[in-house]
């Protein structure tokens, strides 16, 4: 008999079925046995009753009932070597092994989509119908669109989006000339403008433009493409942009947010045209102390469009196309970083893993991205222009009492119990962690950053540390923002590829102008912060899957080589590696390293040969060779190499 009061919770499904909802006043997660799933998969909202008897010393649950399923749609292979054949899920979290009612053999070892089409009473596994099939496993294509699908973000706009599209770029000159119009817009066609960006962008949201004003002052220009005059709230563009929340960056494709017309022509800040914007424009003395401050709608012209590397070069060799202007923004931009890091903003900078493809999309080579410092620099101007608007509207509300309706970057403090599992990994790794009670300063992270940078263990400290943070979300409600020692922050500066910079952009404008925004409004923003929320986590993890799948893929030539990598992880099973070119992550099994009996030592983050006191430490770097790439599986396994005596 389960208890009669019920509660609501999203499931998390763990291992072959085992889920968990976790549920406000009660400190651990509840407890759901597979044969008390019923008809939910991870990730559904679910209503559940508590049982009676515990399952060790778990409270345990059984489902009531679905509220809102997470997928519409599953997305997985058929596999033929099974008897009879099977569909198995690319999410890894979908336990279940459902019956194919309309399976041929064509369908063999293709990718396909399916949906449930019963579910029979008190059976774990329900009965699916194939509706699509993308194309043969492996295949490049295939994967990619199992990719996107299964993130449920599409590729094709509807016709009705296309059409509203090419409507505003057939009146692009009306609607430019009534812009020019308005007093409101501050023309800086004059000030000297460029954008640096990625040599592949197409995209250009910002451009930064320099003025002297005195000999030690500097009016500097940050330029975003003003999407918000385009896409108006609630037109058709504006309803497909808010359904897709972002733009998704996968290994060799963008699926934009908006129609390439406009995110590429219309609204990009494209060099030699006229362009509008809306601009946050600041007066800077070299120490970036900010003297002045102007915000509002702008017509720029952007002289020159520059790659970081191109910039990088004029800086390095102070000779080329705007090098004083470039050199006063990499100057000042240096003092505001080191204005962020003194005031506590944690440097959690990560190598981030590139590929080069051939025609067909498969991977020949993999590399780490060179970080350049004018990377940095832009960032600096984008995270003062985000801080800064933010601070503005508070600081406006605050003066004419009003309400600080706005849409916020905030991120909480971490969870005490995830800093003390930290403080404990980074000791056994030989490194001082100051944190009372699972609190932390961020001077002591900072410090952290600054002692493992270029040793083999900086990436895995880096990653730990970020995850033992709470995650960055949107929200009207403010609470600061803690990685970046702000308390006030907001997403300002890509409104061509994020849907709450366009949320920002609106609400500026309403504050600007005065215009009321009542409750009702604000409602609204909130549920759309949490949607955008949840569509940055699936785009993040679709751009991880993509590398992922690369990541193997590209090793699968070279299998039988060795490489050097670097301990992530161990367990009782084995240990788990990443190799330090690609960064692709794989696993040695203990069962594989003879001659010895190895015994996992939990709390020291090792595992010890009993016979030889052999060990193999969490950070350690170790040469191995790869034995076996498995691209439908992302698998990598691979054998230690020992060393060599002299």
């Amino acid at each position: 008999m389960s208890n009669h009061t019920q509660y609501e919770g999203v499931l998390m499904v763990r291992g072959r079925g085992t889920g968990f909802v976790t549920i406000p006043d009660f400190t651990e997660d509840i407890l759901i046995e597979r044969e008390q799933l019923g008809t939910a998969l991870d990730g559904d909202i679910v209503t559940i009753s508590l049982l009676p008897e515990k399952v060790g010393d778990r409270t345990a649950g059984k489902v009531e009932a679905v509220k809102r399923q997470a997928y519409r749609e599953l997305i997985g292979t058929i596999k033929h070597d099974a008897k009879p054949p099977v569909f198995v899920s690319d999410n890894r979290r979908i336990h279940i092994r459902p019956t194919v009612e309309n399976l041929t053999p064509e369908h063999h070892d293709q990718k396909v989509v399916v949906e449930i089409t019963r579910w029979p009473e008190n059976s774990l596994e329900p009965i699916v119908k194939i509706i699509e099939t993308l194309g043969r496993t492996g295949d490049h294509e295939t994967e990619m669109q199992a990719i996107i699908r299964g993130g449920g973000f599409g590729t094709d706009f509807p016709d009705d989006v296309q059409e509203a599209a090419r409507a505003l770029y057939e009146k692009r000159d009306e609607i430019f000339a009534e812009a020019l119009q308005d007093p409101k817009r501050r023309d800086m066609r004059t000030a000297e403008t460029f954008t640096i960006d990625p040599a592949d962008a197409k995209d250009f949201d910002d451009a930064l433009s320099v003025e002297q004003v005195t000999e030690s002052r500097w009016r500097i220009g940050i330029h975003i493409a003003d999407v918000s005059h385009y896409v108006r709230t609630g037109d058709a563009l504006d309803v497909e942009a808010k359904e897709r929340g972002t733009s998704v960056y996968l290994v060799d494709r963008v699926i934009p947010m908006l129609p390439e017309v406009l995110s590429n022509d219309l609204c990009s800040l494209r060099p030699n045209e006229d362009r509008l914007a809306f601009s946050a424009v600041f007066d800077l003395d070299d120490k970036g102390t900010v003297h002045d401050t102007w915000y509002g709608q702008t017509i720029i012209h952007s002289d020159k469009r520059f790659t970081y590397e191109e910039a990088q070069t004029i800086f390095d060799e102070q000779t080329g196309p705007h090098v004083a202007a470039i050199t006063t923004l990499m100057n000042i931009g240096r003092a505001l970083r080191q204005q962020r890091y003194q005031a506590g903003a944690i440097a959690f900078e990560q190598p981030e893993v590139k590929f080069e493809l051939d025609e067909r999309g498969a991977p020949i080579r993999a590399y780490t991205k060179k970080r350049t410092e004018t990377m940095m620099m832009i960032e600096d101007f984008m995270l003062l222009a985000n801080q800064k608007v933010a601070t503005y509207i508070n600081d406006l509300c605050r003066k004419n009492n009003r309400d600080t309706a706005f849409i916020y970057r905030i991120h909480d403090v971490p969870d005490p119990e995830k800093i003390e599992e930290l403080g404990m990994f980074v000791r056994a790794l030989g490194y001082s962690f100051d944190a009372e009670n699972g609190v932390v300063e961020a001077k002591t992270l900072n410090k952290l950053m600054e002692e493992v940078e270029g040793t083999p263990e900086e990436n895995l400290i880096k990653t730990a540390s970020i995850r033992s943070m709470a995650k960055a979300v949107y929200s009207t409600k403010n609470i600061g923002h803690f990685g970046l020692a702000f308390t006030y922050y907001t997403h300002f500066t890509s409104p061509i590829r994020r849907y709450p910079d366009l949320l920002a952009h609106r609400l500026l404008r309403k504050h600007l102008d005065g215009s009321p925004i009542g409750a009702k409004e604000m409602a609204t923003y909130e549920r759309l912060s949490i949607q955008s929320s949840e569509r940055e986590v699936g785009a993040v993890s679709a751009e991880r899957d993509s590398i992922k799948f690369k990541q193997v893929e590209y090793m699968v030539n070279h299998v039988g080589e060795t490489f050097d990598a670097v301990i992530t992880g161990v367990a009782d099973w084995g240990i788990y590696v990443q190799e330090t070119g690609s960064l692709a992550e794989g696993m040695i099994r203990l069962a594989s390293l003879g001659g010895d009996f190895y015994v996992h030592e939990k709390s020291k983050y090792r595992v010890r040969g009993e016979r030889t006191g052999k060990i193999f430490r969490l950070g350690d770097e170790i040469t191995v060779k790869l034995t076996r790439a498995d691209v439908d599986e992302r698998q990598l396994d691979f054998e230690w190499v020992p060393e060599k005596r002299v």
